[in-house]
């Protein structure tokens, strides 16, 4: 399952950085969203948009703790950004997201960065990808 896990997460930053080489920084951080989930669909990938994730504190269910803006075939989240520079609030944010949403893994994409390589930033814990 591990390598399934890789290959989306693959595809999703070469999806990703398609989608920044081509629309380049400045727009919307919606516009980001709907054209990277369209380019996932294309390749088959499922995806949500601005999933909305509860969070239980001492038994209290808060209903909308936070959206992630998607979630990948019920298995990791990404995180947009249409922002001149990322810095640590962002990463402790995606980190959080990714924490409360028992997932194991979250990717921080900034659209808004002049590469696409500077905004990216892949967030993990509990999770160990298969050595081929």
């Amino acid at each position: 399952m591990s390598d399934d896990i890789e290959r989306l997460v693959s595809d999703c930053i070469d999806c990703g950085f398609q989608v920044h080489r081509e629309l380049g920084p400045g727009l919307l951080e919606s516009a980001y969203r709907i054209v990277l989930c369209h380019r996932l669909a294309k390749r088959g990938i499922e995806t949500k948009q601005e999933v909305r994730i509860p969070i239980i504190v001492d038994g209290v269910a808060i209903g909308e703790g936070f959206r992630a803006d998607i979630v990948v075939e019920g298995l990791f989240l990404i995180e947009l950004k249409s922002i001149a520079r990322l810095d640590n609030a962002h990463l402790k944010q995606t980190l959080t997201y990714r924490r409360l949403s028992g997932m194991s893994i979250g990717l921080l994409m900034n659209f808004g960065s002049p590469t696409f390589k500077e905004g990216l930033r892949r967030i993990v814990n509990d999770y160990s990808p298969s050595r081929s």
